[in-house]
């Protein structure tokens, strides 16, 4: 019998250091924790619709084995906090025409939110992707409108309003409106609008278990 070929896996990343939190490689052993911040219906309110809930042990399992390697999912590294993995962030770069962009998503655990822990974060893997991915000229994050919590992330991490997609996600079946934040290449000058308008184009879906297109995390 011909043996099954593994998927082509992302190379490990590199380990992000900062003052709140760390970021590092998720390993098989994180699916404990990952288990317990996932499997929270608050978190997984402002995560894009197919974030499971419940999430158990054997989602994270897959996910924190290779799942999250797989090259759809980006980039993904586990925040890391006190040494636990206390949630996820990616950077996703886009394709063909759009591969000057590249979209972020993100999720810590409950208890952790209000820290300042997912701004840095953010920051931390919009410094490695100016760094890392020369190609990408605009970081961008999809964020459900009514979620004023991950707006606040994204503000501090020097993201900025960029403009409003009205009717644009669907949510427990419901059809709610988001926003998109964004930063762009240090010494780029793009245009500022000054009222935010909607826009249209920029699609904002990604990985299935662990982080989402739509960032979902309510710290501060």
């Amino acid at each position: 019998m011909t043996p099954v070929a593994r998927p082509d896996l992302a190379a490990p990343l590199p380990t992000l250091p900062g003052q709140r939190c760390l970021l590092r490689a998720l390993m098989p052993a994180d699916a404990p924790a990952i288990t317990r911040h996932a499997d929270d219906p608050a978190v997984a309110h402002n995560l894009f619709e197919g974030f499971p809930q419940p999430y158990t042990l054997a989602l994270a399992e897959a996910w924190c084995g290779w799942q999250h390697r797989l090259p759809f999912n980006g980039h993904v590294w586990a925040v890391d906090v006190a040494g636990e993995a206390v949630g996820c962030i990616s950077v996703r770069p886009d394709a063909g025409w759009l591969a000057c962009n590249a979209e972020v998503g993100y999720w810590i655990g409950r208890v952790l939110w209000r820290r300042g822990i997912a701004s840095e974060a953010l920051a931390l893997v919009t410094a490695w992707a100016w760094a890392e991915l020369p190609a990408v000229q605009r970081v961008y994050a999809p964020i459900f409108a009514r979620n004023a919590g991950s707006q606040g992330v994204a503000r501090r991490a020097g993201f900025v309003l960029e403009g409003q997609l009205p009717r644009s996600r669907i949510k427990g079946g419901e059809v709610i409106d988001t926003v998109l934040w964004a930063r762009y290449r240090p010494g780029s000058t793009p245009a500022t609008p000054s009222t935010p308008s909607a826009v249209s184009g920029v699609s904002g879906v990604s990985g299935v278990s662990g982080v989402s297109g739509v960032s979902g995390d309510s710290a501060a």
